[in-house]
C-alpha cells in the first residue's frame, strides 16, 4: 500500500478542528481581521500571564519580531518554524506557523528542559539542588535546596560560595572556608567531590544543620574550563544525630561494662587479640607479645583451654555469642573462676568490625545480683513516687480545665466528645456528662451562623482529624442548647498516637460575643469618621469655590483703580493700590490650592502603569521657566514603573522638584537631582537639592496645610504644596518623609507601589 504525502487531497478534506480543540499543545487562530481564537491548551496557559487573554504574553519580548514576521508569511500563503522563548520555561519552543481559512494558524510545542526535570527530580527526593557558574554564582536552585538551607529561592539565586553571610563548618566543629567548599574544589580540580560532610546554620530555625554535599563539575565537549558545577545535598542531621547518640550510648556502655567488670577486652575479627589490653594485661601479667594472636590461652587453667578455644572457633566461624566459663590466672598465679561473654559489633553493612568481650569475676556476679535486687526495689520505689507525681498532675491537669475561663474539649478519631471543661459546658448550654460520648459536630457545629447545613467535610475541625494540621478559626458558631448561635473563635489542635497519626483533637473555644459587638462599634465610629470627613471636605469646596466670586469683584475694582488713577493720586495712595493687589493675588492663589487640596480628598483614584521617566519629563516641562531664568540644573535617573494616576503623580514631583529649585542658597545654582529603586513592592523615590535644609524640628510640621518656615518677601508660597504631596502619595498607599540639615541641602523620600512583576 503507497501512503499519500503530508500534502495530499486527503489531508485537505479532513476537518481538523475537534483535533485542534482537543490537542495538549497551545494551538491559537489568527483570521484575517484580526481576531484570534484559542484551543483550550491555549486559553488555560495564557490565562495565567493575561487578563485580557493576549496570545503574545506567552512569549519573551525578544521572540516577538520573529513570530510577526512569521505570520505575515503564513497569510501570504507560506508555512514557516521559529524557535520562541516562552515566558514559563527555560527550554526554547517551536511554533509552528501555516495558512488556515483566509488567516494563520499557530502551533507551539515546548520540550522540557532536562535541568528542570532533574531539580523536579531532586524535590521529589528530597534533595537539595544547585547550578553554580564557573565564579561559583548560584544559577539554579530547586526548593528542597532552600528550604533545607533556610532561605527563599530569590535569597540564593546570584550568591556564591565566599559570600561571607555563609556559615559552615566541619564536623569537629571548626570553621569551613569558602574557597575550600565542595563546589569550588570541583571547579578547581574538576573531580567530583563525594559525600563531603558540611554543618551549616539554617537562619530560620537558628540551628545547625549536617549536609553530605556532592559536588559534580559540568564542562563542554572540548572545552578544559569547567562550564558549571552541579550540587546535590542531602539533609542528615537526623542521621548525624541518631550516631552522635550511638556513639554516645557506645562510650555509656563501655564505660558501665568497665565499671561493673574486672576485665574488658577487644579482638580481631579473626579471633586474634589486639593490643593493647590494659586490663588483661594488669589481670594475668601477660606483655603483649606473650598474650597476642591465641598466646591467651597459656592464661587459661591447662584443664579448661580445649573447651575454651572450641567455644571461641565456632563464635568467630559464627558470628555468634560467645559464652563460656574458665579459670583465669591472676598475675599471682592464682587461678579465678571466670564468666567468659563476648558480642561481635558489625558496622553499618552488617560487616563484623571487631569483638568487644568481659571476664567476670563469679563472685562479682553474685554481688551484682544482689545489687541488682537493691536496684529493682528502688526503681519500685520509683514507680511508685512517678505514680503519685502522676496523680498529682492528674489532679492539676483537672483544676486548670476546671478554673480555664476558655472553652476546651476533646475530640478522638471519629469526632466523638471525649472531654469538656465546665467552661466548655457553660458556653453551650450542656452538661459535661451530656456532652461527653456524643458527635461534637452534631451536637453543637452542625450548621452555619446563616442556617445552612455544615457540611461535616467543609469542617475545620474534622479536617484536623483527618490531616492532623493545627487550625485557627477566628469567626464561628456553635450552636446553644436552647438553639441559639454563640459566635466563637477556636484553635484545633491535633493529638497524635505512636506512629504519629492523627488519633484525636483538643479544641479550646473562646466566645467571641463581646469582640464582635465592640468591632461593630468600631465600624460605627469609621462610619461616623468618614462622614464627617466628607462634610468637612465638601464644605472646604465650597466655601473655596464661593470665595472666588467677591474676590474676582476686589480684583476687577482694584485692579479699574490702579489703571485709571495710577499716577493721579499721591505716591502713598499708589502704595495702597499695589498692596491691595497683591493681597487680592496671594488670596487667590490660596483658594486655589485650597480647591485643589478638596478636590484631591474626593477624587476616585485609577491606577494605571506609569513610567517615571515619562513623568519626569513632563516635570521638566513645568519648571522650564525657572530652570532658562537662572541656571538651575534638573538630573534624574527614574527607569521604574509605579502604579498611579499620571496627573496626581506629575503635581506631586513637581511640587518637589520646585520646593528645590526654589529654596536655594544665595549665590549658588539649584540642583535637583531625582532618583529611584525598587525595594520590594514598593519604588522608592529621592528627591535631593542643594539647597538651604530644614532644621530637624520642623520636618514633621512641614507637611501640615498652611506651614510656612520663610516669610513671603524672601520665599513666595501658600504653605499647601507638601500638603498636597503628602496627600497625593497616601492616597496611593505610600508615605512621604524628609531627610535635612541646615545649609546642607533636603532629601525628600517618597514610596510608591510597583507595577507587579
Amino acid at each position: 500500500m503507497t501512503l499519500p504525502d503530508a500534502g495530499s487531497a486527503a489531508f485537505q478534506t479532513l476537518d481538523a478542528a475537534a483535533l485542534l480543540v482537543a490537542l495538549p499543545d497551545p494551538v491559537a487562530h489568527l483570521g484575517a481581521d484580526g481576531q484570534v481564537t484559542l484551543n483550550r491548551a491555549a486559553q488555560a496557559r495564557v490565562a495565567q500571564y493575561s487578563a485580557t487573554g493576549d496570545w503574545m504574553a506567552l512569549f519573551q519580548a525578544s521572540s516577538v519580531p520573529a513570530i510577526r514576521d512569521a505570520v505575515q508569511a503564513a497569510l501570504g500563503g507560506e508555512t514557516r518554524q521559529v524557535t520562541v522563548q516562552v515566558v514559563d520555561t527555560a527550554a526554547p519552543g517551536l511554533l509552528t506557523v501555516a495558512p488556515a481559512s483566509g488567516g494563520a494558524l499557530l502551533h507551539l510545542h515546548v520540550a522540557r528542559d532536562p535541568l528542570e526535570v532533574a531539580l523536579e527530580l531532586m524535590d521529589g527526593l528530597g534533595l537539595g539542588m544547585t547550578v553554580q557558574a564557573p565564579d561559583t554564582r548560584i544559577l539554579l536552585a530547586n526548593d528542597a535546596a532552600a528550604r533545607i538551607l533556610g532561605m527563599t529561592r530569590e535569597q540564593l539565586l546570584g550568591r556564591d560560595s565566599m559570600d561571607p553571610e555563609w556559615r559552615a563548618v566541619h564536623p569537629d566543629g571548626t570553621d569551613f572556608p569558602g574557597e575550600t567548599h565542595p563546589s569550588v574544589q570541583a571547579l578547581r580540580t574538576l573531580q567530583v567531590q563525594r559525600e563531603v560532610p558540611m554543618g551549616v546554620y539554617h537562619p530560620q530555625e537558628q540551628d545547625w544543620r549536617w549536609l553530605q554535599v556532592t559536588a559534580i563539575p559540568r564542562r563542554a565537549p572540548g572545552a578544559t574550563q569547567p562550564k558549571q558545577v552541579t550540587t546535590v545535598f542531602a539533609d542528615v542531621t537526623e542521621k548525624q544525630a541518631m550516631q552522635t547518640e550511638m556513639r554516645r550510648r557506645e562510650r555509656r556502655y563501655r564505660s558501665l561494662v568497665r565499671a561493673t567488670s574486672q576485665i574488658v577486652w577487644d579482638a580481631f575479627p579473626d579471633g586474634d587479640f589486639q593490643p593493647p589490653q590494659a586490663e588483661w594485661e594488669a589481670f594475668t601479667g601477660q606483655t603483649p607479645a606473650q598474650y597476642r594472636g591465641v598466646g591467651w590461652l597459656d592464661a587459661i587453667h591447662p584443664d579448661d583451654r580445649a573447651h575454651t578455644l572450641a567455644e571461641w572457633q565456632r563464635a568467630v566461624r559464627d558470628g555468634d555469642v560467645y559464652s563460656v566459663e574458665h579459670r583465669l590466672r591472676r598475675a599471682d598465679g592464682q587461678y579465678v573462676p571466670m564468666q567468659v561473654r563476648a558480642v561481635p559489633v558489625t558496622d553499618e553493612r552488617g560487616q563484623l568490625g571487631e569483638w568487644v568481650g568481659t571476664h567476670s569475676d563469679l563472685s562479682a556476679i553474685r554481688e551484682a545480683e544482689q545489687a541488682l535486687r537493691a536496684l529493682n526495689a528502688e526503681l519500685e520505689g520509683r514507680v511508685q513516687q512517678r505514680t503519685e507525681d502522676l496523680a498529682r498532675v492528674t489532679r492539676f491537669s483537672t483544676l486548670l480545665l476546671t478554673a480555664a475561663g476558655e472553652g476546651i474539649f476533646g475530640l478522638d478519631g471519629r469526632g466523638v466528645t471525649t472531654f469538656a471543661n465546665p467552661a466548655a459546658a457553660r458556653m453551650l448550654g450542656y452538661s459535661v456528662e451530656r456532652m461527653i460520648g456524643q458527635p461534637q459536630h452534631d451536637l453543637v457545629h452542625h450548621h452555619h451562623e446563616d442556617g445552612r447545613p455544615y457540611a461535616l467535610a467543609e469542617c475545620p475541625i474534622h479536617q484536623t482529624l483527618r490531616d492532623g494540621q493545627t487550625r485557627r478559626v477566628e469567626r464561628d458558631v456553635m450552636w446553644h442548647a436552647q438553639g441559639h448561635a454563640v459566635p466563637v473563635a477556636y484553635v484545633v489542635t491535633p493529638t497524635h498516637d505512636e506512629q504519629g497519626q492523627p488519633s484525636g483533637a483538643v479544641v479550646m473555644v473562646q466566645d467571641i460575643t463581646e469582640r464582635i459587638r465592640a468591632q461593630e462599634q468600631l465600624q460605627e465610629l469609621i462610619e461616623d469618621l468618614e462622614r464627617s470627613n466628607q462634610d468637612l471636605e465638601q464644605f472646604a469646596y465650597v466655601a473655596s469655590h464661593d470665595l472666588q466670586e467677591p474676590l474676582r469683584t476686589v480684583g476687577s475694582y482694584t485692579e479699574l483703580l490702579a489703571r485709571r488713577y495710577r499716577g493721579q493720586l499721591d505716591p502713598r495712595a499708589d502704595q495702597y493700590l499695589h498692596f491691595m493687589q497683591d493681597a487680592v493675588d496671594r488670596m487667590r492663589s490660596l483658594i486655589q490650592d485650597l480647591l485643589g487640596f478638596a478636590r484631591l480628598s474626593r477624587a476616585d483614584l485609577t491606577l494605571t502603569p506609569v513610567a517615571l521617566d515619562d513623568l519626569m519629563r513632563g516635570v521638566q516641562q513645568n519648571v522650564r521657566g525657572t530652570l532658562d531664568a537662572d541656571g538651575s540644573l534638573l538630573t534624574w535617573d527614574t527607569p521604574d514603573q509605579v502604579m498611579g494616576q499620571a496627573s496626581l503623580l506629575t503635581q506631586l514631583l513637581t511640587n518637589l522638584v520646585s520646593n528645590g529649585l526654589k529654596f536655594h542658597r544665595p549665590g549658588e545654582a539649584a540642583h535637583v537631582q531625582v532618583t529611584s529603586r525598587r525595594e520590594g513592592d514598593m519604588i522608592h523615590v529621592q528627591v535631593r537639592d542643594n539647597g538651604i535644609g530644614i532644621a530637624p524640628e520642623y520636618h514633621a510640621r512641614i507637611f501640615e496645610i498652611f506651614q510656612r518656615l520663610h516669610r513671603r518677601e524672601t520665599y513666595a508660597g501658600n504653605g499647601m504644596g507638601l500638603a498636597i504631596c503628602r496627600k497625593i502619595t497616601e492616597h496611593h498607599g505610600g508615605r512621604i518623609w524628609l531627610d535635612s540639615t541646615p545649609d546642607q541641602g533636603s532629601t525628600f523620600h517618597l514610596t510608591l507601589p510597583a507595577v507587579p512583576s
